[in-house]
């Protein structure tokens, strides 16, 4: 099988040394990073901040041209990497959608089109509601839903994705029902809450960072299995690491997150993917990247080779178990 081969190929990636370890494969060639979403998105500064420590630290010899290809939620980056078929010098980055998008939409590419490279941190996904809404833990929100089906909003960056599978997620956790209004992106859905246009949100800490200063929306919970790490309080005294998981403030699900990954087109060497796998592990280790994981209440969570094949697998089936009983998938 296809990710059976990548895993051996990653496994056998050298020993993280220091930043200028030899490799068996190198660019000879400028390398394209394909970012598969708009100028000033998650995934583009993700790509942004990538290269800009690898041309700090001189992680790799050539330079490296940051393209935007965000069109269709991001499918026409994955398409025009299927288009670069074992060409090792075009990498892509993205998010679970790399795999996700087919199944609710025909699109021009199969997840097997690409080689899985590296994850390099996981968004975490916040249950968010008003400032002066009358909930004081995610419990007394949910049942304020249940008792009112189909009378509160729920808000979230577009439809079929992310965040309304999170909602369905809920839903049939909890038994709650929201009306869910998509919004051309998260920063969208934080401004409808912060108006009171909307009852909730799932946004990620750093989609709805700026409204939680001001006090005009504050988090119930957040979907991880521990609470995030600590950090400098954001609103009356209270910082990340003060939010109770989701699973202890009552809703059954332990974990909803979505990983930062990198790609390389189908049928590229095995030592290409090796070498991006490492210089990608070493940004990973650096003071720059470890800030941004801080900044945006991230979690560093580095994953290549058969950690990162057993990952998309479990999201993958949990994900595609909430299109199909959504009636989501094509046919």
């Amino acid at each position: 099988m296809k990710t059976i081969a990548i895993s051996a190929a990653l496994a056998g990636a050298l020993t993280l040394g220091g930043f200028g370890a030899a490799q068996a494969w190198e660019p000879t060639k400028p390398v394209e990073f394909v970012v598969t979403s708009g100028a000033g998105g998650g995934t583009d500064n993700f790509a942004r901040l990538v290269q800009a420590i690898i041309t700090k630290h001189k992680l790799m010899e050539q330079p490296i041209v940051v393209v935007n290809k965000g069109g269709g939620s991001g499918a026409e980056g994955y398409v025009y990497g299927k288009g670069k078929k074992g060409d090792p010098n075009e990498v892509i980055f993205g998010t679970n959608n790399a795999y996700l998008l087919p199944y609710v939409a025909k699109l021009g590419y199969k997840y097997t089109d690409l080689t899985p490279v590296a994850a390099m941190a996981l968004d975490e996904f916040l249950l968010w509601v008003k400032g002066d809404a009358p909930y004081a833990d995610a419990k007394a929100y949910i049942d304020a839903v249940k008792a009112k089906p189909m009378g509160f909003k729920m808000g979230g960056s577009q439809s079929k994705d992310t965040d309304q599978t999170l909602t369905s997620m809920i839903q049939d956790a909890t038994g709650a029902k929201w009306i869910y209004v998509p919004f051309q992106g998260g920063s969208a859905a934080a401004v409808q809450l912060a108006g009171g246009h909307i009852d909730s949100n799932v946004n990620n800490p750093n989609e709805n960072v700026g409204q939680w200063k001001a006090g005009q929306v504050k988090p119930l919970c957040v979907f991880a299995p521990e609470q995030l790490a600590k950090s400098e309080p954001i609103h009356d005294g209270k910082g990340w690491g003060d939010v109770p998981t989701c699973k202890s403030a009552g809703i059954p699900i332990e974990s909803f997150r979505m990983p930062r990954t990198v790609w390389l087109p189908a049928d590229v060497p095995a030592d290409a993917v090796t070498y991006y796998a490492n210089v990608l592990e070493k940004v990973s280790q650096t003071p720059e990247w470890k800030e941004f994981i801080q900044r945006t209440a991230q979690t560093a969570k580095f994953m290549k080779g058969q950690e990162f094949t057993d990952f998309v697998a479990k999201d993958d089936a949990a994900n595609r178990k909430v299109f199909e009983a959504e009636g989501w998938v094509v046919k």
